[in-house]
């Protein structure tokens, strides 16, 4: 049965002085750091094609933080970057906010905040992991086409974003959706690892690497 594997990437470091959740507002570039993190990583799935891996397609969010940090990947490794709506960032009631923590206690807010488990402030982590793993599936299936006689498990990136790989890992790995978002094992440029055989995932893997990067790191998440 053919294998195959997909690498979800969380974005860089971006450039985010106020700390405003940025959610899905366009304009959010990479800091000077994020840009170090993005070639870095870039250098770690080079090394992985020069060691034999197949790495065959590269997919990025549409928001500019996702293209930025795929850039680096895509000169690394010849491929040109396609863009897929269905790996964005979750949609969020707080988005364009600063102060989350110090907004939270304010009454005015708190209807967002009855339902944890769906998430009542924004896109229920049910929807978002059946809208990435749809993007998943249909990666690792043009990565099969692309790859060719070649022996070794076709590959494919796909840059995204903290929340949405992570309700996807759960969901892969059959565990429940609702968490504490100060739980998640997703640092920035993580590489969270799917293997396939045909369509049926086997295991999930996780790896760092740009983690010398990441102390003093600004970790606002999007959602």
């Amino acid at each position: 049965m053919q294998r195959s594997t997909v690498h979800l990437v969380r974005h860089g470091e971006v450039h985010n002085p106020e700390g405003v959740l940025y959610g899905r507002l366009p304009e959010f570039h990479l800091s000077e750091l994020g840009r170090r993190m993005a070639s870095q990583m870039a250098g770690h799935f080079a090394q992985r094609r020069d060691d034999g891996a197949n790495i065959v397609l590269l997919v990025a969010s549409p928001l500019t933080r996702a293209q930025e940090t795929a850039q680096p990947v895509a000169e690394a490794l010849d491929l040109e970057i396609s863009t897929d709506e269905r790996i964005i960032e979750a949609d969020n009631r707080f988005e364009g906010m600063s102060r989350i923590k110090s907004r939270l206690r304010q009454p005015r807010y708190w209807p967002l905040l009855v339902n944890p488990f769906r998430p009542s402030w924004g896109e229920p982590y049910s929807e978002q992991a059946e809208r990435v793993m749809r993007g998943v599936q249909d990666a690792r299936r043009r990565a099969v086409e692309l790859g060719g006689a070649s022996e070794a498990p076709a590959e494919a990136i796909l840059v995204s974003h903290q929340l949405p790989i992570w309700v996807t890992r759960l969901a892969a790995e059959r565990r429940r959706l609702w968490h504490d978002p100060r739980q998640r094992e997703c640092t920035l440029t993580s590489v969270t690892s799917i293997d396939f055989e045909g369509d049926v995932i086997r295991r999930v893997r996780y790896a760092e690497p740009c983690a010398d990067l990441l102390p003093g790191a600004a970790n606002v998440p999007g959602a």
